[in-house]
């Protein structure tokens, strides 16, 4: 009995330490993996855009870099391809047209190049190329200002810019005095320049070089209309509580401007490096410059006051494009996803865009941001779960929610800003005058914007749900007031009659 309790004690003890040194060895392995977490197989400078020569780096975050061509929908949207072939002329399957689906999208927009072609949004991988295959940049002539969103613009734009003047060199750090003056000349260059031809200076869509230091992976900002956009948030009146760099600089001497590069905290830049493409604006003049327009504030009616200032093209209001049908003199809003952020829970509470679009994941002892930016509802444990301890099933179906009513609002505002283009297109049939309609084509204006500011926004309300209800609201009152404005035409309606 002795000698099987000595031997069974024997070969416990020589499991334990085998364990023990499986464990060590373990735990050794871990350490030097967090120790070195870059394999330096190429060397990459401020003049690498080709992704995949990161990847020899950054393998892991290459390959969720990739996998951004995975086409996937959520309840109210994502990148689901167009069944069928591809239209001839183009490059692979194409996403499925939200005009054809919805009819009252191409009314609202008539007169403008998204009445000819809008489509679903797909991956990041695809960005370029869309842009490059959509009927809008085909059949209207559009600048290279369109690049800013679409594509790896840092080098084309900072080569642009030594061509025009701007000193130093390529290799100089993006963020030095001469890498940010090659950035800025660069990019009036190339803003100005035809679509069909700026396009030939870029080969890829937006790369790793857009937002990371070569040297030392730093997020950084690369994108000059976010640069200037955000330097006229931060000397506008407007609270932004959720940005604590901008609110700190607000107290400083203000000798210099807000730079995201050198004031903004990790955090604020995981979303800044979003907000880069992100976002409402429009193109300035005839250069063509790229303008966030956050001089007054980030809320809609903040942007519409800006719009609405006298200070555009023959010191009118800003406008889009004149309506095909109506004559009102409208706006386009574009995928306004961090002006909605920023009005909502998430942001107050400083949950950054990456959060939950590119989730931190763990491989071994390392912990890297997934590569892979998707709807958070297509990876609910790692962007949702972390913070909200409720079921997957629950997560969606508040999720579910929240969208359905927003698309719910939004589709009877669509149908009163339609049926007020109506409204205005059948009193000018009658013979109501300009000056007549000016009240009722000010209205749709506001409407139509309001409405398109939630349809372009890709989170369906998600972001903000109770500021994108307030702004559909607003929508459905703004169309009702323009109709009613259109009822008091009355006499002109009289006289026309009188004369049939």
């Amino acid at each position: 009995m002795k000698t099987r309790t000595l031997l069974i004690t024997a070969v416990v003890a020589a499991l334990a330490v085998v364990g023990l040194s499986l464990l060590g060895n373990n735990i050794a392995q871990r350490q030097a993996e967090a120790k070195y977490t870059v394999l330096r197989v190429a060397d990459i400078n401020e003049t690498t855009v080709d992704p995949a020569e990161w990847g020899k780096n950054f393998p892991r975050q290459y390959d969720g870099y990739k996998r951004t061509v995975d086409m996937e929908r959520t309840r109210h949207g994502g990148s689901e391809a167009e069944p069928g072939p591809a239209k001839p002329g183009y490059v692979g399957s194409r996403s499925f047209s939200r005009i054809e689906e919805d009819t009252r999208l191409k009314s609202m927009w008539n007169g403008f190049a998204f009445a000819i072609d809008f489509r679903e949004e797909r991956g990041h991988a695809y960005m370029l190329s869309d842009q490059r295959e959509t009927e809008r940049t085909r059949q209207r002539k559009q600048p290279g200002a369109c690049l800013h969103c679409h594509a790896s613009t840092t080098v084309a734009y900072r080569q642009a810019g030594l061509d025009n003047g701007a000193p130093g060199k390529l290799t100089d750090s993006l963020t030095s005095a001469a890498g940010n003056e090659q950035l800025m000349k660069g990019f009036g260059v190339v803003n100005a320049m035809p679509y069909a031809d700026a396009t030939k200076l870029v080969n890829h869509p937006v790369a790793c070089l857009d937002c990371h230091d070569p040297k030392t992976m730093q997020l950084r900002i690369s994108r000059p209309a976010f640069i200037e956009g955000i330097q006229a948030l931060a000397t506008s009146d407007d609270a932004v509580p959720h940005l604590p760099s901008i609110v700190t600089w607000r107290k400083g001497s203000r000798a210099k401007p807000y730079d995201p590069n050198v004031d903004a905290t990790r955090q604020e830049m995981r979303s800044f490096g979003c907000a880069q493409c992100h976002v409402e604006y429009y193109f300035k003049g005839d250069s063509k410059r790229l303008v966030f327009p956050w001089a007054k504030g980030m809320k809609v009616e903040q942007i519409m006051a800006y719009y609405d200032e006298p200070k555009f093209k023959d010191n009118k209001p800003f406008a889009d494009w004149k309506h095909k049908v109506s004559g009102a003199e409208v706006i386009k809003a574009q995928h306004p996803e961090f002006e909605l952020w920023s009005q909502g829970i998430h942001a107050r509470s400083g949950v950054a865009c990456a959060d939950c679009h590119m989730p931190y994941v763990r491989e071994g002892a390392m912990k890297v941001s997934d590569h892979h930016v998707r709807s958070p509802m297509l990876n609910i444990a790692k962007a949702c779960q972390v913070c909200h301890r409720y079921s997957e099933n629950e997560i969606k179906e508040r999720v579910a929610t929240i969208q359905d009513r927003t698309h719910k609002l939004m589709s009877r505002a669509l149908d009163a800003t339609v049926g007020l283009i109506a409204d205005i297109e059948l009193s000018m049939k009658k013979g109501a005058t300009d000056e007549q309609l000016a009240e009722a084509r000010q209205l749709q204006r506001k409407a139509q914007f309001h409405v398109d500011f939630i349809n372009a926004e890709n989170s369906m309300g998600f972001h903000a749900p109770q500021e994108a209800a307030r702004i559909l609201g607003e929508a459905i009152d703004y169309a009702q007031q323009g109709r009613l404005a259109v009822t008091r035409i009355a006499p002109v309606q009289q006289v026309s009659k009188q004369t049939k």
